[in-house]
């Protein structure tokens, strides 16, 4: 049982853990604090869309629906692991559940009872994170928006001092849902172990050594930036970025790769992005920043 973090410490303590953050216009003052109280919180809940697509899933869940007023979640795990902040405050997520499992949770307990009540309002007690995915069993988990899951729940953990037995599924709070489909729980909650005992990192923009001079360079290149790319440049680092990707087999060159942004530079990165398993506009060609990370593309001057 815990006070809920302010919205700059969760933004630090997502970074902390090198997640990628997104943070959506308004997110700070966008809750429902009105309708219910916010904390003391005791756990993490991870959810499933049931939708496609980054854009229209992070609107969806900042401004809700007629049924359901966002938020929706506090916030957005994207098919490429970017984490997209909607929410700050009590959040329509959770719903009612089973007290039993509350119990548990703040207890840190190692065997969660079956849901078969739902008499307590989750919504006071519960981070919620929703993970982009049609939940129909089919649907891939491409590794880094499992990453990203782990990474957001064992910082939540983290700041708090709660151990890996705080992250639930929303199956596991009430039997009236399934999700997350496409994964174990007990799994995650591994995982999210074996986090929790390293120490925290920054975001990933390229390992420094050295005599501790401040001058040392990147091992990897930083991402640019989805936009530069966008604006189709002429640089050593889309060269840098071409070779790698012949060398870990996505290559759609004809020749080269050479330094200017073509379509055979978006059409190798699209063969990239599902290799990692992303689909649809999620492997559009486009380098986003976890994708480009997990590329290792050489630091270029």
């Amino acid at each position: 049982m815990a006070n809920p973090l302010s919205a700059t410490a969760l933004v630090s303590a997502l970074r902390a853990e090198g997640v990628t953050v997104v943070e959506h216009d308004g997110w700070r003052t966008n809750n429902r604090n009105h309708k219910g109280s916010w904390g003391p919180v005791n756990g993490v809940v991870v959810h499933h869309t049931v939708t496609t697509g980054t854009s229209s899933t992070v609107s969806l869940c900042f401004n809700g629906h007629a049924d359901l007023p966002g938020p929706l979640c506090h916030g957005v795990i994207a098919k490429d692991g970017t984490v997209h902040l909607v929410g700050n405050g009590r959040a329509n997520h959770a719903g009612a559940g089973d007290p039993d499992v509350l119990a548990a949770v703040a207890a840190e307990k190692a065997t969660l009872p079956a849901p078969n009540q739902r008499t307590t309002d989750g919504n006071t007690h519960f981070y919620g994170f929703e993970c982009v995915n049609l939940g129909d069993g089919k649907d891939p988990w491409p590794e880094a928006q499992l990453e990203a899951i782990v990474r957001a729940s064992a910082a939540l953990c983290r700041a708090h001092g709660w151990s890996a037995r705080s992250v639930i599924g929303h199956k596991e709070w009430t039997s009236a849902k399934i999700d997350p489909r496409g994964f174990a729980m007990s799994d995650l909650r591994s995982r999210i172990a074996a986090r929790l005992a390293k120490a925290t990192t920054t975001p990933a923009t390229g390992s420094t050594s050295g005599s501790g001079s401040g001058s040392a360079k990147p091992t990897y290149q930083p991402f640019p930036g989805a936009d530069w790319f966008k604006k189709k440049p002429k640089s050593a680092i889309v060269t840098a970025m071409g070779k790698r990707l012949v060398a870990v087999g996505c290559s759609a060159y004809a020749e080269g790769p050479g330094p200017q942004w073509t379509e055979a530079d978006r059409a190798s990165y699209a063969k990239w992005q599902r290799k990692l398993g992303y689909s649809g506009s999620d492997a559009d060609g486009w380098p986003g920043a976890t994708s480009w990370a997990a590329l290792k593309v050489p630091y270029s001057s």
